[in-house]
């Protein structure tokens, strides 16, 4: 119930952007950012609240956690202007911190076969919310008001918030006992706003290139500090011993070359439906694109049970191998395939099933690929690699796009949204060279 709470609160700015920029006269710029403040607070609250949960233990951190998103959600709800809204954007970015947690309490309270689907509902439910929430924002900030909108699921998340704390079983701490790690905190939030930093600047990297040049260079002196903080710190923040494994490793690739695939897809095929009708596309309005988009919600949202159960029958890297495999050759057949709306439809459908599938599996394969202790921030890190996967490729079909963009005119080429299925397809398809050496030296 909390994943799907949290899901929906998550969800319901996207559709609305364009009330939402009326009614608080916000320029598209303006609009951009508000669109990503939850999603860079998220990549940072992310990796803390896996480290506190295996610190502190899973439900106390979940509690506190929700009650920051739910103070987010209410200002969210009684804001008067942008700032005001972005604040409590800000603060509602501390739910996706949940979904370490609840890896935390599932592995800690089932057994590995039933913990394995678990973690599939779980995700399920997120994507089941999401798929809610963008259905239910438009009519209920249309019919009622924008404050609504924020404030329905917000109350949902307080009641199910509510319901964890009576009803479920209270789970010890592995590391309690470890001091926070504060100096390789600050350099890991650091890190990771200078990479999102330097993505939302790449398309511009020709026309700005000493500040993505700084950006760049700032990066690789935080990695380096990072990681030298991290090797003399007698508790760090992230046991770097973990990303060296073969299995921790290949997860994170794997999860990062599935994402852009996935975010291509889900860039370009949104705009192929928008191109004029006149030529190749289709003219379709933001009501039809989110009609045409529904199946592969609900897909996305079946995705993550499904994950599960594959994994636990059939062992996750051939549900991995699967998936990659599924998306890889509807990306290449989308890049021939779209002149009917039912290609992009099914295409888009496929590519929501089998990137849920994946990224299940992979949360599953890293958390039993680690020790309890360790489960909180080596999923949570699968979860930051997510969000860097989907914002490099947006990027890149973006800039993909606007390179096929000839002056003057009004829509890309056609062969700029062929080359960008083409590319996502090779990216994915890259990421099987190490789908091979996920098993080793795996902990089960």
């Amino acid at each position: 119930m909390l994943a799907a709470a949290t899901g929906s609160l998550e969800s319901v700015v996207t559709p609305t952007l364009p009330l939402l920029q009326r009614e608080l006269s916000m320029s598209t710029a303006q609009g951009a950012l508000l669109s990503i403040t939850m999603l860079i607070t998220g990549a940072l609250v992310t990796p803390i609240a896996g480290n506190l949960g295996d610190r502190r233990g899973g439900k106390w951190v979940m509690l506190r956690l929700m009650a920051i998103v739910s103070v987010g959600g209410l200002i969210s709800s009684l804001a008067p202007n942008l700032p005001v809204l972005l604040l409590g954007q800000m603060l509602e970015g501390a739910m996706v911190g949940a979904m370490p947690l609840s890896f935390i309490l599932v592995r800690k309270h089932l057994p590995a076969g039933q913990s394995q689907v678990a973690i599939g509902v779980v995700s399920g439910l997120f994507v089941g919310g999401g798929m809610l929430g963008t259905l239910m924002a438009g009519p209920i900030a249309e019919g009622l008001s924008r404050h609504w909108m924020f404030a329905i699921p917000t109350a949902a998340i307080v009641v199910a918030t509510i319901w964890v704390h009576r009803v479920m079983p209270d789970d010890a701490p592995v590391r309690s006992g470890a001091r926070m790690d504060w100096p390789g905190l600050a350099l890991l939030s650091g890190i990771l706003l200078t990479l999102m930093a330097g993505l939302a600047t790449a398309a511009d990297a020709a026309d700005q290139p000493l500040v993505f040049g700084a950006l760049l260079a700032l990066l690789a002196v935080l990695v380096t500090r990072w990681v030298v903080v991290e090797r003399r710190s007698a508790a760090p923040m992230v046991d770097l011993d973990l990303l060296v494994k073969p299995a921790i490793r290949s997860s994170y690739v794997v999860t990062l070359a599935v994402c852009v695939g996935t975010s291509a897809a889900t860039y370009l095929v949104p705009q192929l439906f928008a191109v004029s009708a006149d030529g190749f596309g289709f003219g379709a309005s933001s009501t039809d694109i989110g009609r045409y988009l529904l199946p592969s919600a609900v897909t996305a949202a079946i995705s993550g049970p499904l994950g599960g159960l594959a994994a636990r029958r059939y062992g996750s890297t051939a549900v991995v191998t699967a998936g990659i495999g599924l998306m890889t050759s509807t990306l290449i057949a989308l890049s021939f395939l779209h002149s009917e709306v039912w290609h992009l439809m099914a295409g888009k459908a496929l590519i929501a099933l089998a990137s849920g599938v994946c990224i299940t599996a992979m949360v599953v394969k890293t958390a039993t690929s680690v020790d309890q202790g360790s489960t909180g921030i080596a999923t949570s890190l699968v979860l930051v690699t997510r969000v860097i996967g989907f914002a490099s490729g947006v990027q890149v079909s973006g800039g993909i796009l606007a390179a096929g963009t000839h002056p003057g005119a009004k829509d890309p080429a056609e062969s700029a949204f062929v080359t960008g299925f083409i590319v996502a397809g090779a990216l994915t398809a890259l990421s099987l060279l190490v789908v091979r050496t996920m098993n080793k030296g795996v902990k089960q």
